[in-house]
């Protein structure tokens, strides 16, 4: 057979047919297959690169939202400090001048306090006044230096643009350059500044940028160290990885440690000899393989081994994540595909070979169908088969073929259930990446949190806070806004402003709220009802503009200032009765000097033995008026703090029981008086007779408030104020007796409870009232360092309140001696120095010493009485006025006749007798005289041994 020439032709037909079967169905199948396969596999290696880039560039979205929630935190925290700082100085203030500092130890005071407040990481509040002087810094070095003198690495000064733009504006967030506490090194800094003009001074609080950048970063590298657990999980082919790097050529992730976390500038491409790094760079996001040789981990050093890489830049890390795959790793499933093809290709060959020998005279039509089967198997049609059933070699043939198609099948299965293995892999990945994005939502829970904790600092905050959007619903408000109006924060969130405050408020306020809307700040103040009670808010609508031109709502801080109001009116009622005070000393000084002329001359009248009857018959009168405007004159000087007193510890319960006895003479049966006092009562210092004198006043005075009967009840207690009291003013800490006078009457009105301590003011309509009565017990009150206090019963009646100290010393001073004559002083002849630079007292003193024996020489300037002192050596006293024109007064006087004449006497007379607290103390003791007095009142003090004892020298005031 192998002979004939026919059966070599169609062997060598078979063969050729064979050969072309094969080369058709390795043409048309195995560069599809191998080409499918190796685009499956590169396919697998984009989608892990993309799921990786969309993973890290969530990260950076959520980096960058958690910067901004960082740098809105710090602002929402510099303006609570900077309020809060501004809260705390407003109160320390107050209550810094209410205790008596002045306005510049006040001030001075509450920076010391806001010098050592601190908040977050040692950051600090600053103040700087209107002329740019640091006043509060907690450090020494910066207080009351200039700020021109604090300049940049440049050498420009820092701070002096940003307080003109603070003052300017009212308020803003501002950067500058600034050293932390004890370092010299410049850095960023990130700070809120508020202008108080009412205080005329800059208020500032900040935040260095490094530490905010510090949170972000640390947020940044926990991202990092996620992703890199994530990347260590993923791999490509059998050795193929993922890297990232960033634009400085550092890598950040790779799997090697040799090159993790190292520069890797210098590395170079074998093949072009350019960097690797320049290379990788230049495709990213371009879709462009970058195609370079590597070394293997199982061959380093040999650089002969084809690499396939793709990279994806991210702008906002500036990261470039690569995936990095061996070429040959990606035809490796290919290749096995096709040497299994091939092997399968060379059985069929031999197979047909054999087949041919065998049966050539049969195969004809068997190989025309197999070929058929063939073509449509390379068409693509997998599922085609011979069907040929023969017993014979072609039907073996037949089987065969239809085995290796199925062989080839089956690999096409297995070649799909490895790519479904690896999509399975992917899966995980995925769901790996998507563990990692759900801790991110952690963390975005963690930033909700440090809201609620803000929102809880801005809720104890003693102020009404709320965010109103442009379209004037609210957005937020604190408990203090919501308790203003007794809602709750679920009635208001959501709510048009008019819904909450009520239609008469709103209009009230709209025009601050356009205001505000439309980009400036508005301040003002309302009152609002709280509780019943009338509340004083001060309310500052600031825009909230977070791009320039574009308001999106307004924030509202309101302060309740009623006290500060409250402080404000006590301190005008204070001033004012301090003013008409002074008036009334002065006037009374003056009308005694007319007084003592006119009662001189009228007892020098009275006294001559050649006055007629009937003149004395007029004159009589007249020195009764004198001594009734003597007697108001002291009730004025009573008022004025400036009355003579004799201050001792007072046996108080003997001392009422005394005088309700007396009071009670005077009372009609319809009136009834009860005293009630603790046991063990305190001895107030104080004047007795002072004393007993108000009391009687305040009895009369509800005596007339109870035309038809009543009560008067007194009360006597023990007091000691450890916390805040308010009476006419701010007690002082310590030991009081208290004493109440209350009744049953019709009670103080408004106008008497602001006007009850003028002089001269009174409620009644008797001709005989002079209104000096509480005016009187008002000046004696503070004269003996106590308080006073109105008030009236809500079931009726007034009361007032005597707070007068038990412990504190008061220095006395001398009273007016006693109208008793001294039958002695006619008989002491000598020559007396007369001084007083009113020429008509001069002449009535001048009457009364030669009416008491005594020559008189007369002077009206002090010094002129000081050079008479030192040429006279027979003068036996000096009477002097107190207060004289020029720098030399009547203690002047005295103190130089102490030193050439010991033993003379001194009298000093003036129109109203000094307080206890100017007198000298070296003068305490001389006998003083208050005009008028009477020729023996005179001449007792001259005799008086006191007028002859000598001075302790110290120091005038």
């Amino acid at each position: 057979m192998l002979k004939s020439s026919l059966t070599q032709r169609f062997l060598l037909v078979m063969f050729a047919i064979i050969a072309a079967i094969i080369a058709a169905f390795y043409l048309y199948s195995v560069p599809l297959i191998k080409s499918k396969v190796f685009e499956i596999e590169r396919n697998a290696s984009r989608i892990a690169l993309n799921n990786v880039f969309e993973l890290a560039d969530k990260m950076y979205s959520s980096s960058e939202e958690y910067r901004q929630q960082v740098l809105e935190s710090h602002r929402q925290r510099l303006r609570a400090v900077v309020d809060s700082a501004a809260f705390l100085y407003s109160k320390q203030y107050t209550l810094a001048t209410q205790s008596g500092m002045t306005d510049v130890q006040a001030r001075d005071y509450v920076f010391t306090q806001l010098s050592d407040l601190t908040y977050g990481d040692d950051d600090y509040v600053w103040v700087a006044d209107e002329d740019f002087m640091l006043v509060s810094h907690p450090d020494p070095a910066y207080r009351g230096r200039s700020v021109y003198e604090f300049v940049d690495e440049s050498g420009h000064p820092i701070i002096p643009s940003v307080l003109k733009a603070a003052i300017a504006d009212g308020e803003g967030f501002y950067n500058y350059r600034w050293n932390r506490l004890n370092e010299e090194r410049k850095l960023e800094k990130f700070s809120y500044v508020k202008y108080f003009p009412q205080w005329h001074f800059v208020l500032g609080a900040g935040v260095y940028i490094d530490d905010v950048e510090a949170e972000v970063s640390a947020r940044r590298e926990r991202a990092l160290a996620e992703l890199r657990e994530a990347l260590a999980e993923i791999k490509i082919a059998s050795t193929g990885y993922l890297f990232i790097f960033d634009g400085s050529g550092r890598m950040l992730v790779h799997p090697n440690q040799n090159i993790d976390g190292a520069m890797f500038r210098t590395l170079k491409n074998p093949v072009t000899d350019n960097t690797i790094l320049q290379e990788l760079i230049s495709v990213a996001e371009t879709g462009k393989e970058l195609y370079y040789k590597w070394d293997r981990p199982t061959d380093p050093g040999n650089y002969i081994y084809e690499k396939v890489s793709l990279v994806r830049y991210l702008p906002g890390f500036d990261w470039y994540i690569c995936s990095s795959i061996y070429l040959d790793e990606l035809q490796a499933s290919s290749q096995v595909l096709t040497d299994r093809i091939m092997v399968i290709a060379t059985i069929a060959l031999l197979a047909a070979s054999i087949l041919a020998f065998v049966f050539v005279n049969v195969v004809t039509r068997p190989i025309r169908h197999l070929s058929e089967t063939a073509s449509r198997i390379s068409s693509g049609e997998m599922d085609a088969t011979t069907k040929i059933h023969r017993d014979d070699e072609i039907g073996v043939l037949a089987r065969a073929f239809d085995r290796m198609v199925d062989r080839l099948r089956q690999n096409i299965s297995q070649l799909d259930e490895k790519v479904g293995e690896r999509t399975r892999e992917l899966d995980q990945r995925n769901r790996q990446l998507s563990q990692a994005m759900d801790d991110i939502s952690a963390a975005s829970q963690n930033l909700k949190l440090v809201e609620e904790r803000q929102r809880l600092i801005l809720d104890a905050l003693p102020a009404q806070i709320a965010y109103i959007d442009n379209q004037q619903n609210y957005i937020f408000v604190n408990e203090g806004y919501v308790a203003a109006f007794g809602l709750s924060k679920q009635d208001v969130i959501g709510k048009h402003l008019r819904e909450v405050i009520g239609t008469r408020m709103y209009e009230d306020i709209i025009p601050q709220v356009q205001k505000a809307l439309h980009g400036t700040t508005s301040t003002f103040e309302y009152p609002l009802e709280l509780n019943g009670e009338t509340r004083i808010t001060k309310r500052t609508l600031m825009p909230f503009d977070p791009e320039p031109g574009k308001v999106l709502g307004l924030i509202n801080l309101s302060l309740d200032i009623t006290a500060e109001r409250e402080g404000e009116r006590r301190l005008q009622v204070a001033q004012r009765m301090h003013t008409v005070g002074q008036l009334a000393g002065g006037l009374s000084h003056d009308f005694n000097n007319l007084l003592s002329i006119l009662q001189g001359n009228l007892l020098a009248i009275q006294d001559n033995p050649a006055t007629p009857a009937e003149l004395l018959r007029h004159i009589e009168p007249a020195i009764r008026a004198t001594r009734r405007g003597a007697d108001i004159t002291r009730r004025l000087l009573a008022f004025a703090r400036r009355q003579p007193l004799s201050p001792s510890r007072i046996d108080l319960y003997a001392l009422m029981t005394e005088c309700t006895a007396l009071i009670g003479s005077s009372l009609p049966s319809n009136i009834t008086q009860m005293m009630v006092a603790d046991k063990d009562l305190r001895q107030p210092l104080a004047d007795p007779g002072q004393l007993e004198d108000a009391l009687v006043n305040l009895a009369f005075n509800a005596r007339a408030a109870m035309p038809d009967g009543g009560e008067i009840r007194f009360h006597l207690s023990n007091r000691s104020v450890t916390t805040t009291l308010l009476l006419d003013e701010q007690v002082d800490f310590g030991e009081y007796v208290e004493i109440t006078v209350c009744d049953t009457g019709c009670g103080f009105s408004q106008e008497a409870m602001e006007r009850a301590f003028e002089p001269f003011f009174t409620t009644r309509k008797m001709e005989n009232s002079s209104g000096l009565g509480l005016s009187m017990v008002y000046g004696f009150v503070k004269q003996s360092n106590g308080y006073i206090a109105l008030s009236n019963h809500t079931g009726g009646g007034a009361c007032v309140t005597l707070l007068l100290p038990a412990s504190a010393p008061v220095k006395q001073a001398m009273p007016a001696s006693s109208d008793t004559p001294n039958d002695e002083s006619t008989r002491s002849k000598g020559l007396i120095l007369l001084l007083d630079d009113e020429d008509d007292v001069r002449e009535v003193i001048r009457d009364q010493l030669s009416g008491l024996g005594y020559q008189v020489i007369e002077c009206r300037d002090p010094t002129e009485a000081c050079e008479l002192i030192d040429t006279l050596p027979d003068l036996k006293g000096v009477v002097s006025d107190i207060v004289m024109p020029g720098d030399l007064n009547g203690f002047d006087v005295a103190r130089h006749l102490r030193m050439s004449h010991p033993d003379a006497a001194v009298v000093l007379v003036s129109g109203f007798a000094s307080r206890h607290d100017e007198r000298p103390d070296d003068c305490n003791m001389l006998p003083m005289l208050r005009k008028p007095f009477t020729r023996e009142q005179l001449g007792h003090a001259l005799q008086s041994p006191k007028a002859r004892q000598p001075l302790k020298m110290g120091t005038d005031n």
